[in-house]
């Protein structure tokens, strides 16, 4: 029995300040309990951005405006992990969740999301597993990047899986600050073209099964106003 309901927001293909925007907006619902207030699964795309967590201080402004060259955005965030990249061909899921209302663990989140990007990678049959670096890899290449915040048992942040990403993006940084190993997708695994569209209804099947929950679309009103609120420059 699915107890508790997700609403799912496609969000398009938003830039990153945007997003983290609709995050906030999302987790404050939670943080002051209003009527509007609900687990949220947040899923897009990301116009090409850096960004690094909250514990990565090794990027000078040199290091920012050399990435910034290359027509990509640069943020600095409070999620966990290390630097990474956002982009185009990558399913960015943010889960806005009350963990208290699931399991008050953000270790047992963390290894949720783990398992179920796993069992995304097994629908394509691509064997992924864990390592003792974070993330979801599959042998040394790393397919999704994690990196959570929580306050007070609400989530923000989340994963990035890599579908058709463009794999070049990731020359000019050491992914998640790790060295000596690479970055994969599902296409390169698969030597053909698998795009967001195609990994979305096997991700969403592959949440509600691993968090036990009933997706429902967020309603279509609701939605576009708080992706026009979350636009609005701050």
């Amino acid at each position: 029995m699915r107890s508790q309901v997700v609403k799912v927001l496609l969000a398009g293909r938003l830039p990153y300040g945007v997003g983290l925007r609709l995050q906030k907006a999302l987790a404050n619902r939670h943080h002051q309990h209003t009527d509007e207030t609900a687990n949220t699964l947040v899923l897009l795309e990301h116009e090409p951005v850096y960004t690094v967590g909250i514990r990565d201080k090794r990027y000078t402004e040199k290091d920012e405006s050399k990435l910034r060259s290359f027509g990509a955005e640069f943020w600095r965030t409070n999620r966990g992990g290390l630097i990474t990249f956002h982009g185009p061909g990558q399913l960015v899921a943010y889960p806005v969740l009350d963990l208290k209302q699931f399991h008050t663990s953000i270790r047992w989140y963390v290894q949720q999301v783990e398992r179920m990007v796993i069992r995304v990678c097994a629908e394509f049959g691509i064997k992924a597993e864990t390592s003792p670096d974070t993330g979801v890899w599959v042998g040394d290449r790393k397919i999704c990047a994690i990196g959570i915040h929580g306050s007070r048992y609400i989530t923000t942040h989340g994963l990035a899986l890599n579908c058709n990403t463009d794999l070049k993006w990731f020359d000019h940084i050491v992914p998640c600050g790790i060295e000596g190993k690479g970055v994969t997708s599902i296409s390169r695994e698969l030597d053909m073209n698998v795009t967001f569209l195609d990994v979305l209804p096997i991700f969403r099947n592959a949440f509600s099964d691993q968090f036990e929950c009933e997706l429902i679309e967020y309603p279509l009103g609701e939605a576009s106003q708080l992706l026009r609120d979350a636009r609005r420059s701050t």
